[in-house]
């Protein structure tokens, strides 16, 4: 079966998405404060039905599920198989019964509901047509229902992207031009055409605006490190430049030199910046 999203289905089933199963401890720590601060603008309240979109391996679908009490139902959807089985694996070990996870392309498979409320973390930023993708998933909310989600800033906002792309691009010379709005986690950095693809899914009331946050790890730079050649730009890069082991040494020392201003007693604390956009469905 083909799916609108093939490419993305192929990312996230394979290498890298099995990566990302890997440094999940790792990620939710990152995330952490994200993960709150989508949950606060979302306002989910006991008894609700929400719909997690690309919920990965579950962390704000958990999140979410404690916001809406026993009395309420979580549904995370993704692309990735691996992930979700780690996401179930984690409820099962948890406890935790108002969840559910679905293997599903939200820009155009059936998602259930209708939901009170739709949320995302990081994603959304993936689809090949995402005006498409965001009408697919105002059909199952329920008239009224708020969807809300955190989408990465500008990389030059956001230290996470900008330092390791200016490393591997100092030592393997400028990646290939890119369409900076194709599907990846910078895309959707734009509010006014984010919201105008809100709008144009028919969705009302759009709206987006940056917050300033925080990337987190107690584990410091040497944990964050162990991350980069397969998280983030640097692995691309390496693979688009065919580069070296050495090369590799040179990049991860110069990501350490960047982020060390940011290393201190309680770990690494990464300034970052994400839209948090809300939009209603009639």
């Amino acid at each position: 079966m083909t799916h609108a999203n093939d490419a993305q289905e192929a990312f996230w089933n394979k290498g890298p998405g099995q990566r990302w199963v890997e440094y999940q401890p790792d990620l939710d720590l990152l995330h952490a404060e994200v993960t709150s601060l989508l949950l606060t603008e979302a306002q989910a309240w006991p008894g609700m039905k929400v719909l997690d979109i690309g919920c990965g391996a579950g962390a704000s679908a958990f999140a979410a599920a404690q916001a809406v009490g026993p009395e309420g139902q979580v549904t995370g959807a993704d692309i990735s198989a691996v992930l979700l089985d780690r996401a179930r694996q984690r409820a099962a070990a948890e406890g935790t019964e108002n969840v559910r996870f679905v293997l599903a392309d939200a820009q155009d498979a059936d998602l259930g509901g209708p939901y009170d409320l739709a949320i995302s973390r990081f994603g959304v930023m993936f689809f090949a047509d995402p005006a498409a993708a965001f009408a697919n998933i105002r059909r199952h909310l329920a008239p009224g229902a708020h969807f809300v989600f955190a989408a990465w800033s500008a990389p030059g906002r956001n230290p996470w992207f900008q330092v390791p792309r200016a490393a591997a691009a100092a030592r393997l010379g400028a990646p290939a031009p890119a369409d900076p709005d194709a599907p990846g986690p910078t895309a959707f950095r734009d509010i006014g055409r984010v919201s105008g693809l809100l709008a144009e899914a028919g969705f009302a009331d759009p709206e987006g605006h940056a917050v300033e946050a925080v990337l987190p790890h107690p584990g410091g730079i040497e944990a964050v490190l162990a991350m980069m050649p397969y998280i983030g730009p640097v692995g691309s890069m390496m693979r688009e430049k065919e580069g070296t082991e050495e090369d590799l040494d040179a990049i991860l020392g110069s990501i350490a030199v960047a982020f060390s201003q940011w290393d201190g007693p309680g770990g690494l604390v990464i300034p970052a910046e994400v839209n948090l956009f809300s939009a209603r469905a009639d």
